[in-house]
């Protein structure tokens, strides 16, 4: 089991900035990947940016060059430095890791946390 909690979401105006955090307890070894999600008010759930335990991210094409996902060298800590935001960035965004324990994999959620992006 891992347990997850964001934090650092708010309001923020266009072209502004903002960094999500997400701890991570609980079977952090068995952690293989990470990722933020986000999910707009009436949309799906969408994949903004994933990093592997070794580092390697990558992103959606409609974030590419604004977002930047990282994560520290203890797996108990995932970010995304947000830049360049826009009003359609506004979502809940949602934190994820993928663990793998005897060939059995499992994906668990943080509870979310809102980013308005408005003037």
């Amino acid at each position: 089991q891992v347990q997850l909690v964001e934090s650092g979401g708010g309001l923020v105006q266009p072209g502004g900035s903002l960094t999500l955090y997400c701890a991570a307890s609980g079977s952090i070894f068995s952690i293989i990947s990470l990722a933020w999600y986000r999910q707009a008010p009436g949309k799906q759930r969408d994949l903004v940016a994933t990093i592997t335990r070794g580092g390697v991210p990558n992103y959606a094409n409609f974030v590419q060059g604004r977002f930047t996902i990282s994560r520290d060298i203890t797996i108990t800590q995932l970010y995304l430095r947000m830049n360049s935001l826009k009003p359609e960035d506004t979502a809940v965004y949602y934190c994820s890791v993928t663990t793998e324990r005897d060939y059995h994999r499992s994906t668990y959620w943080g509870q979310g946390t809102q980013v308005t992006v408005s003037s």
